[in-house]
């Protein structure tokens, strides 16, 4: 398995290595008019990834970030551009820790709602990286994409300066440059970006006016960048405000609040607290989510005011009717305005898609539950959704029902905050297993990752199957999402459906690659993953031979993969592979 360790390399030497290998790229017949092979193009952004070694080296030595900013600017303008050339596209602006991919999503597919032409950037990519730029919630084309990509290759290749060390973008950088000469290239109406990490100096945040800006729910993630507290955090995804561009927020806890209005006040940024979801259904029907979960209500309210400010900055009539104002509270943020959903905006809402999060197939006997939840935050809401969809489900009539859980988590996350969280969903087997789809990923290039190796990823894996089993031995106490004083077949409760115990029920499997950990999960039941046969020894395990004979005879197999985007994404390549065309 030594193969798939990324090399020792810095990302200079590696991308050497690659086009030494492949030729260079401006030999490619992408470099003479005719598109090079998509796999070509994502094989040499690859090559703009992190090493892992080199990553961890740049984190000790990590220097003004602020910096990083004027580097970026630097890329944009080597690649043709200005920041003044950005404003044209008319950008909405969104962070956070949990829901701006959704957010981002429900923003997008209601102003498309009113016959705008729609560019959208987001990441990560959960099959194809082209996912991470969409004109009218499509991802670009495999042409687009290559197209573009040499164009912007070539261009930096040829205005690099030898004496500076870094002569090429990173891969999100790259990505980000990417998606802007996409959008003004295809001349859309308007730009959602989502931020990749923080917001202050994230790359993303070299543009100088947005219409809007969003920030969604804050919690604890990427500590080792954005700091361990709410408050620092907060003030991270406060450096997104801009004077005098309206911004809004969902509800937050008090002292990250504070530190947003004191960011907003500072530049003289009027930002606006959303009211609920509730406040804008009242006198009207209940509005219908494409997304599934309580949580995403928070995420649609948000979408809901940025788009209608948008609409409004931009001197559309029909942008809602305004309801009677709701005064703010001396000290606190004024309250953004309640109205009445437009049609379209309804229309948008329901809609709205979003792959891999909060996202069910039903395939035979198994029921599938996407979630990339990754914090605990999320976690919590993932759980709620779980639990509910379960609760809603049919039972069969007769034989047994069996829960899975399929888990990773990466970077500097807490695992076993995430698992305990998870527990008391009362999963017959726990499988643990890398974000990689299948163990030879040299055909398939957007997959690959080589800010980590192969030996940390099965490690880190291990390390969560022991937390697991620790969690079991500890017989940790009552269920903590057990709600009191609440009626099991209200629709507030979080009460799982009858579940009857197992003696297997602390069972847990780590497997190499996600394509193993599916093949014993779903044992030929799922009518669309028919991969070949397993490889010998994949079932040499007590727990595996007894586990299988149990979901072969299962009348139902819920099985809930979560953790981490990556995860979902690789899943989402096996179950689904129309999304790899």
């Amino acid at each position: 398995m030594s193969h798939l360790k990324a090399p020792r390399h810095t990302p200079g030497a590696l991308r050497k290595a690659f086009l030494a290998m492949s030729g260079d790229p401006r030999n490619f017949p992408g470099a003479s008019g005719s598109h090079t092979c998509f796999q070509d193009a994502v094989r040499t952004l690859n090559t703009l990834q992190t090493n892992a070694n080199y990553l961890e080296m740049v984190k000790r030595k990590r220097g003004d970030p602020q910096t990083q900013l004027e580097a970026m600017k630097l890329y944009l303008a080597r690649s043709g551009l200005q920041v003044e050339d950005l404003d044209q596209l008319n950008i909405i602006h969104i962070t956070g820790t949990k829901g701006k991919g959704s957010t981002c999503a429900f923003t997008e597919r209601i102003l498309r709602s009113y016959g705008l032409k729609t560019g959208f950037f987001s990441s990560p990519h959960l099959v194809q990286v082209r996912e991470r730029i969409r004109i009218n919630g499509q991802p670009i084309s495999s042409e687009l994409f290559t197209k573009h990509f040499w164009r912007l290759y070539h261009r930096l290749e040829e205005t690099k300066d030898d004496s500076s060390c870094v002569s090429m973008p990173g891969y999100f950088r790259f990505l980000t440059l990417m998606a802007f000469h996409v959008f003004l290239q295809e001349k859309v109406d308007l730009a959602v970006l989502e931020v990749g990490i923080g917001g202050a100096y994230d790359c993303t945040n070299i543009i100088r006016k947005p219409v809007v800006c969003g920030i969604t729910s804050l919690g604890i993630d990427h500590t080792g960048l954005l700091g361990d507290t709410m408050e620092k955090i907060a003030w991270q995804k406060g450096g997104i405000f801009k004077s005098g561009v309206p911004a809004f927020t969902v509800l937050q806890p008090d002292e990250p609040l504070a530190v947003l209005r004191d960011r907003a006040q500072q530049i003289s940024c009027p930002l606006y607290l959303c009211p609920p979801l509730q406040a804008l259904e009242e006198g009207g029907p209940p509005l219908t989510l494409g997304l599934e979960g309580e949580h995403q209500r928070s995420n649609a309210a948000l979408a809901l005011q940025v788009a209608r400010c948008w609409l409004q900055q931009k001197g559309y009539q029909d942008a809602g009717e305004l309801k009677a104002s709701r005064p703010s509270l001396p000290g606190q943020l004024p309250l953004a305005p309640v109205f009445q959903p437009t049609p379209r905006m309804q229309q948008g809402l329901r809609h709205t898609e979003w792959p891999g999060r909060t996202q069910l197939l039903r395939r035979g006997p198994l029921t599938w539950y996407l979630d990339g939840a990754h914090t605990t935050s999320s976690m919590q809401a993932c759980v709620r959704w779980f639990r509910q969809a379960l609760h809603r489900c049919e039972r069969p009539d007769s034989g047994s029902e069996v829960r899975v859980l399929l888990f990773n988590s990466t970077g500097d996350r807490d695992s076993a905050a995430l698992l305990k969280l998870l527990q008391p969903c009362q999963f017959d087997y726990a499988i643990f297993c890398p974000n990689l789809a299948e163990m030879a990923s040299t055909d398939n290039a957007d997959q690959q990752n080589f800010t980590v190796t192969l030996d940390q990823v099965l490690l880190r894996c291990l390390a969560h199957q022991q937390h697991w089993s620790r969690l079991h031995e500890e017989q940790v106490s009552p269920d903590p999402w057990s709600t009191p004083g609440q009626e099991q077949d209200g629709p507030a409760s979080l009460l799982l459906a009858p579940h009857p115990p197992h003696t297997h029920s602390a069972s847990s499997l780590v497997f190499s690659c996600i394509s193993h950990a599916l093949q014993w999960i779903t044992q030929g039941r799922d009518p669309l993953f028919q991969p070949p046969s397993p490889p010998r020894g994949l079932l040499a395990h007590p727990v595996a031979d007894s586990g299988a004979m149990v979901l072969q005879e299962a009348a139902a197999i819920h099985v809930l993969v979560t953790g981490s985007l990556h995860l979902v994404g690789g899943v989402l390549k096996l179950l689904e592979p129309s999304l790899s065309q």
